[in-house]
Order: structure tokens, then C-alpha cells, then sequence
């Protein structure tokens, strides 16, 4: 009985002491995230200004696309850029319209379509040397004003990968909220948090640049991973190459707007999260003793994080079972946490998100826990084939199409 007694006593605390890492870890990059960012230095005169492609692949998405490569080819850079849409299971139409607008159109078709194969092939596709600058927008993303000005000025500083900051263009239901909310945590903590630390930034997937030979190094065998932006996001780490995070530079991006849209999504990033753990644990842990490069080593302790919904729903669980189980830590550690990871969470959120939308958008989270219990039990799923968020055009709010140009 004794023996029983300690072994429960041993995982609780276990298990405590896991929750603690994610609650600290949380609250010490949302802490850092409000620490001011260092300008970038002036660019010297002689730089100019680089060429860039915009590479946005775009898998069965007819509509949306048109819109994008729109706005992409009518943006505003005083130096030369070309756009690329990597058109994957795209209509005959849709690829007439594309090229009629101005872009050029690379067409892929793969057994099984993953965003990494579909850069790999257009970068092996484009000649070598043709750019400075790739950069890679989702098939939904608008750039901000001046995009492409400020990563040039990036580049001119000496940056090879540069992170903007993705943000939403709707918020026109709770779950859109709810995203966007998400998004902007994500930008504080594990962007400008990091950033602010003199670490790497994340990447996010889209709204990145890279300089065109590096990029190309780098996709070289991305395989069919469900999530290529974590695979060059260690990549790079093990580079020891620096993300620079450009906080104040909007790449505007459609908010997911209903429960099965949004279980989907957390489906592939939760089974991304399960593939990069188990690929790269042992590799971490010899960072971990080696001490060697503390950008990668803070990769994979990203990916052993609990998604957010989910560690606020057994932060809440523990706390509550602290009360009748006798093994488990007393409930003020529990309370001590929820604390800690409230504290996180807030202070992470921009001011300008503080309004009763965020309140409709909360009385949401019990269902969207529920969802990311559903997407847990899919993962599976995302693993043996492609599960890309879907979107649809729709026009921008007009704050939104104001900063766009």
C-alpha cells in the first residue's frame, strides 16, 4: 500500500512539475515580450533595394488566390519583385486569371500535398541567383504597407530570415476572435518575447523572408511533414542563423470563424507538435547537456509545451481534484499556477483586443477546449493526409484595407 502511495505521490508531482516548466516558461517570454526591441540600424545608401518573390502556394483554394496575387502584385516596394503562385489542384481558369493579372503560375501535383514539397519544387524550379528575397505568404495573407521596404531594410542589417507579425484581417465571429487572440499571444511570447531576449524568433508558417540561396538550402528533403514551418524553423536553429522578429510589419490573415474549422486546424498542430517530439527529443537533450545552442535547445522545449486551451483545462482539473486526491500537490500550487498562466495570457494580449468581443469571445473556451479534446483523438488522421485550413474571399475590414498599401 505504501508502495502505491508513493508511486501516485511520484506522478502527481511529476506531473506538477511539468505544468510548472509550461506555466514559468509562458510567463517569462510574456514578461520579455513587453522589454522595448532595438531598431534596426540605418541601411547604407548603397544596399538599394533587393529583388524579391513572393511565393504563395495555393492547394484548391480557386477564390481566395485571385484576391491575394491581386493585392500582392499591386503592392507598394520601389524596387523589383515578381509573384509566384505554386498552384496545386487549382482550375484551368483560375490559372488563366492568375496570369492574366501579372503573376506567374508554377503548377505542382503530388500523391500527397504538403506546403514544404510545393516550395521545394518552385524553389528547384526558379534559376538560381534570380532573387535576394523569397518570401512565403499563405494563400489568404495580405501584406501590410511597406512589407516588403522594411524586410529590405532588414536584409541591409544583416539578417538572413526575417519573421513579420501576422495578424488578423476578420474578427467577425467568437471563434475568429478567439484566433486572433491566439495569434497575438503567440506573436508576444514566442516572437517578440524571444526577440527581445536576443533569441530567434519563431516562425509562424507565413509573412516570412529568407535570403533566396539559404531558402533553398534549407527546403532541401522537407518531406511530407505537416508542419514545414517547425521543421525550417530547427533547421535554421541548428544554423545557428538569428530570426529577426519585425514587430511593427503586418502580414494581415484570415481568422478561422466556426468549431469545425478550428478542431481541424488544432488537429495538424497538435500532430506536428507529436512528430517533432518524437523526431527530435534525443537531439534536444544532447543540446540540453552540450549547452551549445540554446536557440535550438529552446525549439524543442516549444514543442513539448501543452497547447494553451488544453493546459488551462488541466491547470483547472488538478486544481479541482487537489481538493479530494491526497497525493496530489496541495491546491494553493495548482492556484498558484492558474494564476501564473492567466498572468501570462493577459499580459500577452494587445490593449487594442480588450473589448466585449473578447468576453463573447471567452464564454467560447469551454467549447473550444472540448474541440481540442476531439482534435487530439485525430491526430492520427493529419499524419496520413494533407488537412489544410480552408478559407473563403471575403473583403477586409476597412481598418485593415487602409494599412494595406
Amino acid at each position: 500500500m505504501l508502495v502505491i502511495q508513493f508511486l501516485l505521490q511520484s506522478v502527481f508531482y511529476l506531473i506538477g512539475a511539468y505544468l510548472l516548466f509550461n506555466c514559468a516558461y509562458l510567463l517569462f517570454f510574456s514578461l520579455a515580450g513587453h522589454k522595448s526591441i532595438k531598431s534596426l540600424p540605418r541601411p547604407d545608401i548603397k544596399e538599394g533595394h533587393r529583388r524579391f518573390c513572393i511565393l504563395i502556394p495555393a492547394f484548391k483554394e480557386d477564390n481566395v488566390i485571385l484576391e491575394t496575387t491581386k493585392a500582392a502584385l499591386h503592392h507598394t516596394y520601389l524596387g523589383e519583385f515578381d509573384v509566384f503562385v505554386i498552384a496545386d489542384g487549382l482550375q484551368p481558369e483560375t490559372i488563366r486569371t492568375l496570369k492574366s493579372q501579372g503573376a506567374e503560375v508554377i503548377e505542382v501535383s503530388f500523391e500527397k500535398s504538403t506546403k514544404g514539397k510545393a516550395l521545394e519544387t518552385a524553389m528547384n524550379t526558379l534559376p538560381p541567383n534570380a532573387y535576394d528575397i523569397a518570401v512565403v505568404l499563405d494563400v489568404d495573407n495580405l501584406m501590410g504597407a511597406n512589407f516588403m521596404g522594411e524586410v529590405n531594410k532588414a536584409f541591409a542589417a544583416g539578417y538572413y530570415v526575417v519573421q513579420a507579425h501576422r495578424t488578423a484581417k476578420n474578427m467577425d465571429s467568437a471563434f475568429a476572435v478567439l484566433d486572433a487572440c491566439n495569434e497575438e499571444i503567440n506573436n508576444h511570447i514566442f516572437r517578440k518575447g524571444h526577440f527581445a531576449m536576443g533569441m530567434s524568433s519563431s516562425l509562424i508558417g507565413s509573412g516570412m523572408a529568407f535570403e533566396y540561396g539559404y531558402f533553398k538550402k534549407i527546403l532541401v528533403g522537407i518531406g511530407e511533414t505537416v508542419g514545414e514551418d517547425k521543421e525550417i524553423d530547427l533547421r535554421i536553429a541548428r544554423d545557428q542563423v538569428k530570426v529577426c522578429y519585425l514587430d511593427k510589419v503586418y502580414v494581415y490573415d484570415e481568422k478561422i470563424e466556426n468549431a469545425q474549422v478550428f478542431t481541424k486546424q488544432r488537429t495538424r498542430w497538435i500532430a506536428t507538435q507529436v512528430e517533432f517530439v518524437q523526431k527530435y527529443a534525443v537531439e534536444g537533450l544532447k543540446q540540453l547537456l552540450a549547452l551549445k545552442n540554446l536557440d535550438y535547445l529552446d525549439k524543442i522545449l516549444q514543442s513539448i509545451i501543452l497547447p494553451r486551451t488544453l493546459l488551462a483545462g488541466v491547470l483547472g482539473f488538478f486544481f479541482v481534484i487537489s481538493w479530494f486526491v491526497p497525493y496530489a500537490p496541495a491546491s494553493p500550487f495548482w492556484a498558484a499556477l492558474l494564476l501564473a498562466f492567466c498572468a501570462a495570457m493577459f499580459l500577452a494580449l494587445p490593449g487594442r483586443l480588450y473589448n466585449s468581443n473578447l468576453f463573447a469571445a471567452m464564454l467560447r473556451l469551454p467549447y473550444a477546449l472540448f474541440c481540442m479534446c476531439a482534435a487530439l483523438l485525430k491526430i492520427n488522421t493529419a499524419k496520413s493526409s494533407f488537412l489544410p485550413t480552408p478559407h473563403k474571399a471575403k473583403a477586409v475590414t476597412s481598418d485593415v484595407n487602409n494599412k494595406l498599401y
